[in-house]
């Protein structure tokens, strides 16, 4: 008989109890393990991570292994592999989580967030890094997750859904369904306790209290989802009026917004304060129509504001998400695509009707902060970067008294601490959100400086200071391309290049329209997203309507005719997939796509401009191109389509009423004709950047062939000519002209005409 050493007997006792321990580490808090091909797959997908890969949770083991994986693992969005390793056992969106609920009769919880919210990552850590919490989930619910940037269509659904619960909604989104996905409860953060953070009722509580009356009072789910299906149908898809909103409808929202105004910080209502771009962008047009400087002043003075404010980044340029105060001191830092695409065009175009270098100088920042921190290999743009640094929110962005004083030389720690109001004390904790405490000239004043001297100097002091922190620890950056938000950059890269006369920025456009057009669309129609190699999702009317807008802002900066062409494409594709031929307007989902509790049609601005906005002002500017009124009758319809919510809540949909600013308008059409590639068109260039003419659309050509291609899509620009050899331009309204001139002067009187804005074409 072999004698086994007692050494080797504890040695294997060792490694089996390991290995039993890491089986059952697998096992998620209150649910049996997963079927053995599923964990395989899980296996092979944490593997594939590497041996850099940092699980983001809590329970890990000494080597830093994650104790739990759970389906998302399996998932390529960022936001849900955040939570791949939470003890909670979470489905993706689909038919899996719903035909476990139906045949298990259990009730859903779906939550709804994004891989760069703040307070989603709270709800993280708190609720869903919870055992007890994860184990009664894992028990008695199916428990979803869903990206609101990959299916907003889900996110749309049950935002409405909350909001008529509520009253609000926001991010992260919580709601309780029933298995045919109709919600019967919900709301936005919870705690995961009673009494904390202030709530009376925390995330665990009312886990028990909705799961008893799901099974208990199944007559009371049954109305409540009945009731709140009926309101949700209603309110996402409203029928259609007779007739299209007049101007009356840009007064009455005009003067709601005034009744809002914070004359002394800027901006709209108290806190917290979005800088919703739609609504500077309605205010200037609506100020250009009706000669009111009231308007305007409101404009800039939110302008000024919010530059000023911490919510600007004044250091690195770009735009955080909102600001928690009313005077845009303390923000949310998170940065998204959309907010500072959208931002730099409302500063673009109040640069153009003040004139002022300020504004310019923001729109240039942020077109560079996007530029040089957002771009993805291949041309496009990431979505976001995150509010948290190491757990902490605004951990990157602040400044101690002391740090500066390390950094910086003792005349620019003066000149840091009176102008971006440093304090030993701080105004975040014990750290410093900068923002503008002092104008520049009187910091200048104060220290001996030219105000040229201070310019400098402050550039020297932004410069050290991007440097210093780019050595901390660095953001998460959501590195999906989604087509709508990159549809709205090369928008805002392309007004740069007119307004600024930077053609650099028109060449960046170029490159994120050439990725998306090559990249993102497939068998004739657009998808969603991009992420790495990995091309996705069906696309919305949001991808189509912004990508079609920032191809018709391109050809007009490019003067390359494909990049209008492409947009009649889309649109075409646009107009088959999910128009509604009964009532008008476009629905959010295509007609082919899946099927949810109801069909959206969105009219509401809300983090982004609403898609049928977008869409109607892309209609009337193909309508005055190419001349083809279908174009323009569809975007009357769309506008009947909204007609009585535009009545009853214009605010909520500047965009739109920006829409129809253009359609009440008599739009310029402009044609600037060279006779030869060698000849410029600067000088008119120069004189159209100086007016800020939002109803008008733009064709610059040579004449010979270039001239004759562009004629056949664009048809008005027959027997346009360069005139005795010279650049001409032609200023046009309803295609009938002013006399043509090679005069740059008497062209800039041409675009000063204006005609009555109250006369309905």
């Amino acid at each position: 008989m072999r004698i086994i050493p007692l050494a080797v007997i504890g040695a294997a006792l060792f490694l089996l109890s390991h290995a039993l321990a890491e089986t059952a580490s697998k096992v998620l808090p209150g649910m049996e393990p997963f079927p053995a091909a599923v964990q395989q797959h899980l296996d092979r997908a944490l593997q594939a991570k590497g041996d850099a890969y940092t699980p983001r949770t809590q329970h890990l083991f000494e080597d830093g292994s994650p104790h739990y994986t759970n389906r998302l693992m399996l998932e390529p969005s960022p936001y849900l592999l955040q939570h791949a390793h939470n003890p909670v056992n979470w489905y993706p969106w689909g038919e899996q989580a719903f035909t476990r609920a139906q045949k298990e009769n259990k009730p859903l919880f779906l939550s709804i967030g994004y891989s760069t919210c703040h307070w989603c990552h709270v709800m993280e850590r708190e609720s869903f890094e919870d055992i007890a919490i994860a184990e009664y989930l894992n028990r008695h619910y199916i428990a979803v997750k869903v990206d609101r940037e990959q299916r907003p269509d889900v996110d749309g659904i049950y935002m409405t859904a909350v909001q008529m619960l509520t009253g609000r909604g926001g991010w992260p989104l919580t709601v309780w369904l029933t298995p045919d996905r109709s919600p019967f409860y919900g709301g936005t953060y919870f705690p995961p306790r009673d009494g904390m953070r202030g709530q009376r009722t925390g995330l665990l509580t009312l886990l028990s209290r909705l799961q008893a009356v799901y099974h208990q009072e199944p007559d009371q789910v049954a109305t409540v989802v009945k009731n709140l299906t009926q309101g949700i149908r209603a309110a996402v898809s409203p029928e259609a009026s007779a007739e299209h909103p007049t101007q009356t409808a840009l007064t009455q929202a005009t003067e709601r917004f005034t009744t809002r105004f914070d004359t002394q910080y800027g901006g709209f209502g108290k806190a917290p304060k979005f800088p919703r771009s739609v609504t500077l962008e309605f205010l200037l047009r609506y100020s250009r129509r009706t000669n009111d400087p009231k308007v305007q002043r409101m404009v800039v003075q939110t302008l000024e504001a919010m530059a000023a404010g911490g919510i600007y980044d004044q250091v690195g340029g770009g735009f955080h998400r909102y600001a928690a105060d009313q005077k845009w001191r303390v923000p949310h830092f998170e940065k998204m695509l959309y907010d500072n695409a959208l931002l730099a065009v409302a500063y673009l175009e109040g640069y153009q009707i003040t004139g002022r270098e300020d504004f310019a100088r923001v729109a240039r920042e942020v077109l560079e902060y996007l530029d040089r921190e957002m771009s993805a290999p291949g041309g496009g743009f990431y979505s976001a970067t995150d509010a948290d640094s190491g757990g902490e929110e605004g951990k990157f962005f602040t400044w101690t008294l002391p740090e500066l004083d390390q950094l910086l030389s003792q005349k620019q720690l003066r000149l840091a601490q009176s102008h971006y109001g440093v304090t030993l004390q701080g105004n975040f904790g014990d750290a410093n959100i900068l923002h503008i405490a002092r104008p520049l000239d009187a910091v200048a004043k104060e220290l001996g400086l030219t105000l040229e001297q201070a310019r400098r100097e402050r550039q020297d002091v932004r410069a050290i200071l991007y440097r210093a922190r780019q050595n901390r620890r660095a953001l998460h950056t959501d590195t999906k391309v989604l087509v709508a938000w990159n549809g709205l950059a090369i928008s805002a890269f392309a007004k740069g290049a007119h307004i600024l006369n930077v053609p650099a920025y028109a060449t960046r456009a170029k490159h994120v329209a050439t990725f998306l057009l090559t990249q993102l669309k497939q068998d004739g129609r657009l998808r969603r997203s991009a992420l790495g190699t990995r091309i996705g999702g069906e696309a919305y009317l949001n991808d189509y309507a912004c990508l079609i807008a920032g191809l018709l802002d391109l050809y007009e900066v490019s003067s390359e005719l494909r990049w209008l062409q492409e947009a009649i494409a889309l649109q075409a594709i646009q107009d088959s997939h999910f128009w509604d031929d009964k009532n008008g307007g476009y629905f959010l989902t295509a007609n082919d796509a899946e099927q949810l509790l109801a069909r959206e049609k969105p009219a509401y601005d809300g983090a982004e401009p609403s898609g049928n906005a977008v869409a109607a002002h892309n209609l009337l500017r193909l309508a005055e191109w190419t001349m083809n009124a279908s174009y323009r009758q569809r975007a009357q319809r769309c506008l009947q389509a909204f007609a009585s919510e535009v009545k009853q809540r214009p605010t909520s949909m500047p965009r739109l009423l920006s829409a129809l600013d253009f359609f009440l308008d008599r739009p310029k059409e402009i044609a600037i004709v060279k006779a030869s590639t060698d000849d410029t068109a600067e000088p008119f260039l120069e004189q159209l950047r100086r007016h800020f003419l939002p109803n008008r659309v733009l064709t610059i050509v040579t004449q010979g062939d270039e001239l004759a291609t562009h004629q056949q899509v664009v048809p008005w620009l027959e027997a346009k000519r360069a005139i005795k050899g010279k650049v001409t331009a032609y200023v046009c309204e309803q295609h009938i002209c002013s006399l043509p001139t090679a005069d740059p002067g008497i062209f800039a009187k041409q675009l000063a005409v204006t005609m009555p804005r109250s006369v309905v074409p």
